[in-house]
């Protein structure tokens, strides 16, 4: 990898994710480390906003960051663009697709990949949004099919390219819908004049009894009736059972045919090939750490964010995997990886939860926080300072509130354009994450 010989303590961190980079931004202005950040991108994605660049509200530079920057005139800091293979833990060296690191501590934060639960075809037919790319292919999908649906006579065809189904109602499923639901109420009828709004259909899936599963029923309820004010169609108790390209098939009496079928259901974590068996939770497919985030079995392997999976009394299944656990776990690392330095003793992560919350669309959130749950303007509001707040660069930010004022003021999406064409040459589109 070119990395100089140092006299300091070598770290590898794997990933750039919210952990990764927090771990690292901190271990870097210690200068007390040899930091060496990799990563097979090279920016940081802010995941929160993926959907607004799927739905047109955003480009993708306004909610990536270059890593390089987290390291830009830091001494013995260096970043490598590689994906990561394999890990050597007993000889503490870990192998990549651009050659082999020796390290002190190994920090792993790979974060998580989708699930499907062992569904091929799904998997196989239908899109998803864990990263730009893919969102970028579902902006492309959507708008593909809006062009296409506008010159096509055949009327079966034109209600599967109008029908959009999205399986899975958490946060990342409501908000998607949300913004779909915005975008025909308010930009199709302009953009799009010669195609009936009314035959335009937006489906929610979900197979647990409410939408946003992970938080308060006062949260989902106020979720689900902003969502039927938007006009989007809500199915619960409804599981996936397989999709072909054209036909989402569920578990109830209900098919949808569709040409656009968005995946939400769930994620998964995703490890790297070499640690012991044992170390990795099957289920969840996460590392099992202990307090101090030490993987289990190894002194100097580390894992944070969605990949760690640290049981506790409050939370028996591990700390959601969201961003907050990771930012916490990655700043409280870099001051146990100093202490262990010092020959100090390391203190355990207590997670300090601050909320959960979730955008459906115009003056429309959900905010759980503590006991209390906020809905309509005021938790929109909240929504957009908390998520401006922890966009990472000032001009991000920027770039960010101007164009959800645009948006705000005229009711119009400033990035329709489709790119990269996705229908094209779908099966060669980046789906890999």
């Amino acid at each position: 990898m070119n990395i100089p010989t140092s006299n300091l303590p070598t770290i590898a961190i794997i990933g750039g994710g919210f952990a990764g980079m927090n771990v690292a931004k901190k271990l870097i202005k210690l200068q007390k480390f040899q930091v060496v950040l990799i990563d097979k991108k090279n920016y940081h994605t802010f995941q929160p906003l993926l959907y607004q660049v799927s739905t047109s509200s955003l480009e993708p530079d306004s909610i990536a960051y270059p890593l390089r920057k987290v390291i830009t005139k830091k001494k013995n800091a260096f970043f490598r663009l590689a994906e990561v293979t394999s890990i050597d833990a007993e000889h503490t060296t870990i192998f990549s697709d651009i050659g082999e690191l020796k390290y002190d501590y190994l920090v792993i934060s790979t974060g998580s990949k989708t699930n499907f639960f062992g569904n091929d075809r799904v998997e196989d037919n239908a899109i998803w949004m864990k990263t730009i790319p893919q969102a970028l292919n579902i902006r492309s999908l959507i708008l593909e099919n809006l062009e296409q649906a506008a010159i096509t006579q055949d009327l079966e065809v034109r209600k599967r390219l109008l029908n959009f189904v999205i399986a899975g109602a958490g946060p990342t499923g409501v908000e998607l819908s949300g913004a779909i639901a915005e975008v025909r109420n308010n930009v199709i009828p302009r953009d799009y004049p010669d195609l009936n709004v009314s035959e335009i259909k937006i489906h929610l899936l979900e197979g647990l009894d409410r939408v946003l599963p992970p938080m308060s029923e006062k949260a989902s309820r106020k979720a689900e009736k902003f969502l039927k004010d938007l006009g989007v169609e809500i199915h619960l108790n409804t599981m996936v059972q397989d999709y072909d390209g054209k036909v989402v098939k569920t578990n109830t009496d209900k098919d949808f045919n569709t040409e656009t079928f968005i995946w939400s259901a769930g994620v998964t974590g995703s490890p790297v090939k070499g640690l012991n068996a044992s170390a990795i939770a099957e289920r969840a497919n996460r590392y099992n750490v202990n307090v101090f985030n030490q993987v289990d079995g190894y002194e100097n392997v580390f894992a944070i964010g969605d990949i760690a999976l640290m049981k506790s009394k409050d939370y028996p299944r591990g700390h959601p995997m969201v961003a907050q656990p990771a930012i916490q776990q990655g700043k409280h690392l870099a001051k146990n990886l100093e202490r262990l330095l010092n020959n100090q003793p390391l203190k355990p992560f207590n997670y300090n939860d601050k909320g959960t919350m979730a955008t459906i669309g115009r003056n429309k959130a959900v905010v759980d926080l503590n006991k209390s749950t906020f809905g309509g303007f005021f938790a929109w509001f909240i929504w957009m300072f908390v998520h401006l707040w922890f966009l990472v660069g000032f001009r991000n930010r920027i770039i960010t509130f101007f164009n959800w004022t645009y948006s705000y003021i005229n009711y119009d999406r400033a990035a329709r354009l489709i790119i990269r064409p996705f229908k094209m040459h779908k099966v060669e589109m980046e789906h890999k994450e």
